[in-house]
């Protein structure tokens, strides 16, 4: 590995009573697709994988997961396990455009560079956290490298390839909208953003004014130039993980609950993902002795356990006795948990 760097900081957030600050390090390692940065919260704990987050286009890992991490209740899962939040390339923080006619990586290279993160730590499995891109690049990572990944929770994953008619539909897109825009519609429904909350106005504040507004671009680009995963239900390629699905329900898609766009419920809806965060952890068999969370005792929650990743799939608007002692269904070669936030 050449040139590491590593920075210590003190991330600032909102602290729970008793609450100490948390330290943060930062890393960037190269790999052979170029730099990667990640910050480390915590230290590693003994028998337990690292939660490693990948963030979606227009993001980068503070303005995708600060909202769901600092959520009271999600305090109790971070307290538990080591955590690993990955900026893809040019989207942290204070980082150089790249000159003019830089290649950047595909979403597949992105995957790629993952092990070289886990090298560098000594971290030998993770439970990945990953939003629209950021959930195809851990998918990706996770069929390659199947036996590091204990779980997935992807929110709004879009495992296909884009069709003649979505690649139409975007160049037609492109000549009449800018890159920020775009961007935005793939973030947030049409109407979040014509309801033009004082969340859609924060974000499109930070992606119309990002400072490296071209390398979102670059990143939009592989986004937009992914190849399928070609999932198989009962075939050979499939995620031999458990896996939790989230979808928003202000995606346009719901129903097919792999959405390219709308709704971030990590943002929106931090007390539910948390909730059905904690009982997907809890059927994996950790925090097994977790509290209730003040959700489940103050009203029921929308859970579905199933056992396939296609669209035949059925929803329930409660919370089953099975989700709730942390047990899910399941179906070879790993079990599926769907929530709609």
């Amino acid at each position: 590995m050449a040139e590491l760097q590593e920075v210590q900081i003190t991330e600032e957030k909102p602290l729970l009573p008793g609450q100490t600050p948390e330290a943060a390090k930062t890393h960037s390692v190269e790999t052979p697709y170029g730099s990667v940065t990640f910050t480390v919260f915590g230290t590693p704990k003994p028998k337990r994988p690292a939660i490693l987050t990948y963030h979606d286009v227009g993001l980068n890992y503070k303005s995708c997961f600060q909202p769901l991490f600092q959520f009271g209740d999600m305090q109790e899962i971070i307290q538990n396990f080591v955590r690993v939040h990955v900026d893809a390339p040019g989207m942290e923080e204070g980082a150089a455009v790249f000159p003019l006619g830089y290649q950047y990586p595909s979403l597949d290279q992105l995957a790629d560079m993952i092990p070289c993160i886990l090298q560098y730590l000594n971290f030998s499995t993770i439970i990945g956290v990953g939003v629209g891109a950021g959930a195809y690049i851990l998918s990706r990572y996770a069929l390659n490298h199947p036996d590091t990944v204990e779980g997935l929770v992807l929110i709004n994953i879009d495992p296909n390839a884009k069709g003649w008619m979505d690649w139409a539909a975007h160049k037609l897109t492109g000549l009449t909208s800018s890159i920020s825009e775009m961007i935005l519609g793939h973030l947030f429904s049409q109407e979040e953003l014509s309801g033009n909350s004082e969340l859609i106005q924060k974000y499109r504040n930070i992606i119309t004014h990002a400072p490296n507004l071209d390398n979102i671009e670059l990143y939009w680009n592989s986004y937009n130039n992914r190849r399928d995963l070609n999932f198989e239900r009962g075939g050979d390629i499939t995620l031999k993980c458990p896996v939790m699905l989230v979808v928003g329900d202000q995606a346009p898609h719901e129903d097919a609950v792999m959405a390219d766009s709308g709704g971030q419920p990590q943002l929106t809806q931090p007390g539910k993902l948390t909730e059905a965060f904690k009982y997907f952890l809890q059927g994996m068999g950790y925090m097994a002795s977790s509290c209730m969370t003040r959700l489940s005792r103050s009203r029921t929650a929308s859970l579905t356990s199933a056992a396939s990743i296609d669209g035949n799939r059925s929803r329930s608007r409660t919370l089953s006795q099975s989700s709730e002692s942390g047990t899910l269904s399941s179906g070879p070669p790993g079990h599926t948990m769907e929530v709609s936030c």
